[in-house]
């Protein structure tokens, strides 16, 4: 089951408990608002979260769930705010739920980074052809494509709203910059001679076993950030000083 879905059920099965517990507070003439029963709620939640070994940043989310209900109550927004806010966030966020991969922007001294590894130019004088899987807003495609004709960048993006604006990204700047929207999965990654990711630790498995599978005898897996359980990398470096570290497997 996907944790998303777990937490919603755990989430709807702490209610029942969440009463009870209030009922017997309340038999015990202990004053109670309705701010005292949503703590309750998220502290029953997070605790029922806890018990079914969901990751520790869904305790904190189970948590905070109830107590921001009653504070958006409070606040009496409008209905068409939510539907917006809500639209918004599935256009942005998409699968997420089902991928467990949020949205992690990279930046500019990850993209010299990666540059710098960059593959050198095939026998066959092609270009050297990276992937960017989970390409976001397109920074780090639009970056490498401005390198020139020696290298040819695509992005694949799953979530619509950061495909859509990489694209418009690219038409406006005239980039030579290819996104897809779609599941890396899709992807052949022997295609290519440099797959970068910025994932998040859910997804390092199986994107290691994709890899291995597909990917051809000097090639380069990137991974910002998250490392591979049990698959130590051949190098890793530190773009930022102190910052998250950029892992890079050799096949």
């Amino acid at each position: 089951m996907k944790p998303a879905i777990a937490a919603l059920l755990l989430q709807a099965a702490a209610f029942p408990l969440t009463l009870a517990l209030t009922w017997l507070l309340a038999t015990a003439n202990i004053p109670m608002s309705y701010l005292s029963v949503a703590v309750i709620q998220g502290l029953v939640a997070a605790g029922l979260t806890w018990w079914r070994g969901l990751a520790s940043w869904w305790r904190a989310i189970q948590l905070l769930f109830p107590i921001g209900l009653f504070g958006a109550f409070q606040l009496a927004i409008p209905p068409l705010a939510f539907l917006a806010a809500f639209l918004f966030l599935l256009l942005l966020y998409w699968s997420t739920y089902r991928t467990q991969v949020p949205y992690y922007p990279s930046g500019r001294c990850v993209w010299e980074a990666v540059t710098g590894l960059l593959p050198a130019q095939r026998a066959d004088r092609r270009p050297v052809r990276v992937i960017d899987i989970g390409s976001g807003l397109g920074g780090l495609v639009l970056d490498l494509a401005r390198r020139g004709p020696a290298v040819e960048a695509t992005g694949i993006e799953l979530a619509p709203l950061p495909w859509l604006v990489s694209r418009l990204r690219a038409r406006l700047a005239g980039s030579r910059a290819r996104f897809i929207r779609g599941d890396y999965n899709a992807v052949n990654f022997g295609e290519f001679d440099l797959v970068f990711a910025y994932l998040s630790p859910a997804a390092m498995d199986a994107l290691w076993r994709k890899a291995a599978r597909e990917m051809r005898p000097g090639s380069l897996l990137l991974s910002y950030e998250f490392v591979i359980d049990d698959r130590l990398p051949n190098r890793t470096v530190y773009p930022t000083e102190g910052g998250p570290p950029l892992h890079i497997w050799h096949f």
